[in-house]
């Protein structure tokens, strides 16, 4: 038996935001991040739809991209004292999926951030609020998925939750919102949705509720994202839809190791200024990966399905793959995104010497194989690798050499 599920209501296309105002309860806490929403008059709008509907409202602001454990805490008190009934995260994926741990340690003051990270663990939400997601940006997809990243810095490291409970109530997909993206993030935020509709088609628990899903999202994205990028906003408002399809898919296919690599490599460099971006990691490793996975023969065969799909070409499904191995390598050239993490320069741009030296690369290689073998996603992977596997796969990222083994 397997489980699919989504939020209970989803609310989208432009305006979609004004479904606030018909909230019910007494109290709400809105968690935003770095300030674009309110610099863009969502915060305010939003705020003043809740009150329309009878709220009280604080708010919660500041959420760091990539939020830590030590935010997740002051969050979660911030809501123990207010005792919100509504939590809104509204913005990018960072305060959404802060929100998302927030919300278990107020509804269970005694759990650790240990406990939340035990896959598919958590005990029953909305004991004391609901939950509603509002995506700004068009790639996490963290406003349908049971999944949150939280980071801890100490280690190094960054820890998916994963559990059906922290799926959200509501969300509100208003393109609106994601027309305010600058450039850079929807080429991120963009293969981030790439990656997630790719892995989730050759998941190891795709099914017949989430293939459809994954190859609309993919199809889009090919039509969508380089024009979005260059400002048609008509195709903005397209991808704000499909990164939301491809998170309908993953949040119940699961993933594959491209996210093990990107969850464990964002932070680990981070004394060396080297903070890869989840979106630009996933368009670096997915290449790689394809090929690493394609050994496998099910998973090939589901490559070649999607690159048909995508009308590629190939007469057999060896060819399909390199083709779409060479398109991604060739969109995340249109995208201004590097091949590998020696290339990894200022802003994620390419550049001859990246941030991360060769010599911190390899020391720390070992471990960083180790944790991305343990990560949460690995398990749906089609191909699971040995450590020796995962270190020269980590390798050929580093370099961007040929994935042979």
């Amino acid at each position: 038996m397997a489980r699919f599920t989504l939020p209970r209501d989803l609310y989208h296309g432009k305006g979609a935001l004004e479904e606030l105002k018909h909230f019910e309860g007494k109290k709400a806490v809105v968690c935003v991040g770095g300030g674009s929403m309110k610099r863009f008059g969502f915060l305010d709008r939003a705020v003043g739809y809740l009150k329309e509907a009878g709220m009280e409202v604080e708010l919660i602001e500041g959420i760091e991209s990539d939020p830590s454990v030590e935010t997740v805490m002051k969050g979660a008190q911030k809501m123990i004292e207010f005792q919100p009934d509504w939590i809104i995260a509204m913005g990018g994926g960072s305060p959404i999926d802060a929100a998302k741990a927030m919300w278990i340690k107020y509804e269970y003051p005694d759990v650790t951030f240990e406990d939340m990270c035990k896959v598919f663990g958590l005990p029953k939400l909305r004991q004391k609020a609901h939950f509603c997601a509002i995506s700004s940006t068009s790639g996490t997809a963290t406003e349908v998925t049971a999944f949150s990243i939280i980071t801890d810095y100490q280690k190094g490291i960054k820890y998916p939750i994963a559990d059906f409970e922290i799926t959200p109530d509501v969300a509100i997909v208003d393109p609106d919102l994601a027309e305010t993206m600058p450039k850079k993030l929807v080429a991120h935020t963009g293969m981030d949705a790439m990656t997630h509709a790719i892995e989730a088609y050759v998941s190891t628990a795709n099914c017949d509720f989430t293939d459809p899903l994954a190859i609309h999202a993919i199809e889009m994205i090919m039509k969508d994202l380089i024009p979005s990028y260059n400002g048609d906003m008509t195709a903005r408002d397209n991808m704000h839809n499909a990164q939301c399809l491809a998170g309908m898919a993953f949040s119940n296919a699961l993933l594959g190791i491209v996210h093990s690599m990107a969850h464990k490599t964002g932070a680990a460099f981070a004394d060396y200024g080297a903070h890869i971006i989840h979106g630009a990691a996933n368009a670096m490793y997915l290449p790689k990966v394809i090929a690493f996975n394609a050994k496998d023969e099910t998973a090939k065969k589901r490559y070649g399905v999607i690159a048909d799909y995508m009308h590629l070409g190939g007469n057999n499904d060896d060819e399909k793959v390199q083709l779409l191995i060479k398109y991604l390598r060739n969109m995340n050239d249109e995208l201004n995104i590097p091949h590998c993490i020696k290339h990894y320069g200022p802003d994620s741009f390419p550049t001859e010497n990246g941030f991360v030296p060769e010599n911190v690369f390899l020391e720390r290689l070992p471990e960083i194989a180790k944790n991305a073998i343990a990560d949460a996603c690995t398990g749906s992977n089609p191909r699971q690798p040995s450590q020796e596997e995962m270190e020269k796969l980590l390798k050929c990222c580093y370099y961007d050499t040929e994935v042979d083994f």
